[in-house]
């Protein structure tokens, strides 16, 4: 199969070459013509049967060289068609100095005329080639077919008719896919709010009106499915766009955020579904990837729990900074292995990665690790989560969430590693459940371990709900509309601060380049969302109505859940990091108020007094 792509390419390109020798050769015989006489008899008297074959010569390598057969002409863009221009030219000078040579002095105007003529019939091969090659009819030429209705129509019944929101760049890229690479959706109409647009057209579609438009248009042109392609619109705008689009009925699909594009090139492949994602409703925060890359980069990068939904994202974007090596410790094999498998598809030879799979509670397995490949920096994301399924094994998170940091923490220590991040939680701050106090137990464990061992650079990293994240309310939703078309919310009034994973994980990286030691960093989540919100949109974005397609029962508060989250406590004092939406939170130092919330942190997880003293004796005191 190679070796007919190959033969075929390599036919493609003779063929190529010598329709190219052959307008070289016409050019140069046209312009000739054009400047000395209009008899073909004529040219006897001057040398063009001595001057076609230099002429030749000097072409073929020249264009090679250029480029010129090395394109992909089925998707050429400006910049191909401004390489057959330099081309062209650089071998029309290289023609004119070798007729200097040989004394042959043709007019100056002979050279631009026939510089002009091979270009243009040169780039005319190659647009004619493009139409064929990509089944172009006149009938995509909506106004010529318009004018005369006898010229053949290209038939479009059976493709989805689609509306494209954003008569941008990307627009125009997702328009000028679909009608070159024939994926079953035909572009009618397009919609912008910048109005100098609308007089015009992309690719031959009509951009009509903006978004307010956008419930008639979908109606007036029978529009099935909504494309919004507008990535370097902010949170807040899509989420207003979407929320007209849902009045249609139409299937509603988006293009990711600029920032999310390999290269911030826009494909047809990168459309996708609308995610709850994608309607946060504040702008997704940014970070510095050059601090981020210089605390990374050539760095032996140890991810605990990096199977998991937040450890999976930290281990994709860690890779993007080229570490050393990058070691994935897990204990859910699964989860660790579909990880490696897509990075090392995406990275191959160019990341060195480690899958190994072990328990952050076994102290001898950790030092195995840390003895053998020596990390620089660790991320601990390794923890039990889930709210409820903690009150009824207890002694399971404080094992996990307390003890298993300590190990790893204490161990990463001994071993001298350089930066130790904890990814740890709002419900860390007051905790009323045993996830949440585990999590400020853990909080204090590497803050006092910070104190002993300076080497180690001791940091946590505390942040709201992850949006789509194992365990989190999205996954259940979808679930509860999917087959019960039924959602259970737990009070009307339940409120929590939202992020998306990619966020969450960047956050976590940005937190491990700016820690000093013992510091907890927070983000600036904006305004906390409340959840009947939430499934208000995900039952929308499903294509059902709430309240008519889907009932949203109330069952009340869990053990342990909160109607509000907290991102810190009054007595901990915030300050601001060079970064606008990152505060920096000092340790408790007060003794008497330390003493206090670790007593209150024995009620909440409800261990005997011998137990949680024997605890806090063997990891903070």
């Amino acid at each position: 199969m190679t070796e007919l792509v190959t033969n075929n390419n390599s036919i493609r390109k003779i063929l190529m070459i010598g329709a190219d020798t052959l307008i070289v050769i016409f050019s140069i015989w046209a312009a000739l013509i054009l400047k000395y006489d209009d008899e073909l008899s004529s040219l006897q008297e001057y040398p063009f049967r001595y001057t076609w074959l230099p002429l030749v010569l000097l072409a073929v390598p020249i264009f090679w060289y250029s480029g010129f057969y090395k394109q992909l002409w089925r998707f050429a863009s400006i910049m191909q068609y401004l390489i057959l221009a330099v081309g062209t030219l650089i071998h029309t000078l290289a023609l004119a100095g070798l007729m200097l040579v040989f004394k042959y002095n043709f007019h100056y105007s002979v050279y631009i005329i026939y510089w002009m003529l091979s270009f243009i019939l040169i780039t005319g091969l190659r647009v004619i080639y493009r139409l064929v090659i990509n089944n172009t009819t006149l009938s995509q030429f909506r106004p010529l077919t318009e004018i005369l209705p006898f010229l053949p129509r290209h038939s479009d019944e059976n493709l989805i008719r689609v509306m494209v929101i954003g008569a941008g760049y990307a627009g125009s890229q997702i328009i000028r896919e679909m009608i070159e690479l024939h994926t079953g959706h035909r572009p009618v109409v397009a919609i912008d709010d910048n109005p100098i647009k609308h007089t015009y057209q992309i690719h031959g579609i009509p951009v009509v009106g903006d978004r307010a438009m956008i419930p008639r248009i979908a109606v007036e042109y029978q529009i099935q499915e909504i494309i919004v392609a507008i990535p370097s619109a902010s949170r807040q705008n899509i989420r207003e766009i979407v929320e007209i689009c849902s009045r249609t009925g139409c299937k509603l699909k988006i293009l990711p955020l600029l920032h999310e594009l390999i290269d911030g090139k826009v494909s047809i492949a990168d459309v996708k579904e609308v995610e709850i994602e994608d309607l946060l409703g504040r702008q997704e925060i940014l970070l510095n990837n050059e601090e981020i890359a210089g605390s990374l980069k050539n760095e032996v990068v140890l991810v605990t729990g990096g199977g998991g939904s937040i450890g999976s994202e930290l281990c994709r974007q860690i890779a993007r900074y080229q570490p050393k090596q990058l070691i994935i410790f897990d204990i859910y094999e699964n989860n660790a292995y579909q990880l490696q498998y897509e990075l090392k598809a995406k990275y191959q030879d160019n990341l060195d990665l480690v899958v190994l799979i072990g328990s952050v509670r076994d102290e001898l397995r950790l030092k195995t690790v840390f003895d053998r490949y020596r990390p620089n920096v660790v991320f601990h994301a390794a923890a039990h989560k889930h709210v409820p399924l903690m009150e009824d094994s207890p002694g399971e998170a404080v094992k996990n969430n307390i003890i298993g940091t300590y190990n790893t923490a204490l161990t990463a220590a001994r071993y001298g590693v350089k930066r130790f991040v904890l990814i740890s939680t709002d419900k860390a701050v007051n905790p009323t459940n045993v996830m949440g106090a585990t999590k400020r137990i853990a909080e204090m464990t590497i803050q006092s371990l910070s104190r002993q061992y300076a080497k180690t650079k001791f940091t946590a990293v505390r942040f709201g709900n992850v949006l789509g994240s194992n365990g989190s309310v999205i996954p259940l939703f979808k679930q509860q509309i999917r087959n019960d078309r039924r959602i259970t919310v737990t009070h009307p009034e339940i409120t929590r601060y939202f992020m998306t994973i990619p966020e969450a994980a960047r956050l976590v990286i940005q937190a491990g380049a700016l820690a000093k030691g013992g510091e907890i960093f927070v983000l600036d989540m904006g305004e906390p969302v409340k959840i009947i919100d939430l499934a208000n949109d995900l039952i929308r974005l499903s294509g059902l109505e709430p309240g008519i397609d889907v009932e949203i029962a109330f069952t009340g508060l869990r053990p342990g859940e909160k109607m509000y989250e907290e991102l810190f406590m009054d007595k901990e004092s915030m300050d601001h990091t060079r970064h606008d939406k990152i505060f920096v939170m000092k340790p408790v130092k007060d003794v008497e108020a330390l003493k206090e919330e670790i007593e209150g942190l024995k009620e909440v997880i409800r261990w005997s007094n011998d137990e949680f003293n024997e605890l806090l004796g063997q990891v903070i005191l």
